[in-house]
């Protein structure tokens, strides 16, 4: 007797709940495990100043929906996070995306040339070089 499940194969649906949810604890535990080793690599690499030519920003906004069910009333809300991006060009030509971690993305635009503080795949600053 199978139960609830499909028919000749032996499996229930219900015995695949706990494979789901183990599936489902593996990718959020390497989620933040991901994360955290991210931001440790980048807060831990070395500082470095280069010239360079802002080429262009962007945005990428994500959306989070969140279901909570509180005294058996049911609360939906959702939240969102914008990420910044800013690319740079050096003198050879190459160009290289940074996440954008200290709010410099209003401050810049595209053509801008100077000195970027780059520090892994973060940049921290940019010194606008006046035009002579």
């Amino acid at each position: 007797m199978g139960g609830i499940g499909f028919p000749g194969s032996g499996v229930g649906i219900i015995s695949l709940v706990p494979l789901f949810m183990v599936i489902i604890f593996v990718i959020v535990i390497g989620g933040i495990v991901y994360s955290i080793f991210s931001h440790a690599k980048n807060a831990s690499a070395t500082k470095e100043t280069v010239f360079a030519r802002v080429v262009s920003r962007r945005m990428d906004v994500r959306h989070h929906a969140n279901h909570h069910n509180h005294n058996d009333v049911g609360h939906a809300g959702s939240s969102s996070r914008t990420y910044y991006y800013i690319t740079l060009e050096f003198d050879n030509g190459e160009r290289k995306e940074y996440v954008d971690v200290k709010k410099l993305y209003g401050l810049v635009v595209e053509g801008d040339m100077g000195y970027a503080f780059i520090q892994g795949d973060w940049i921290i600053d940019f010194q606008r070089q006046s035009a002579k």
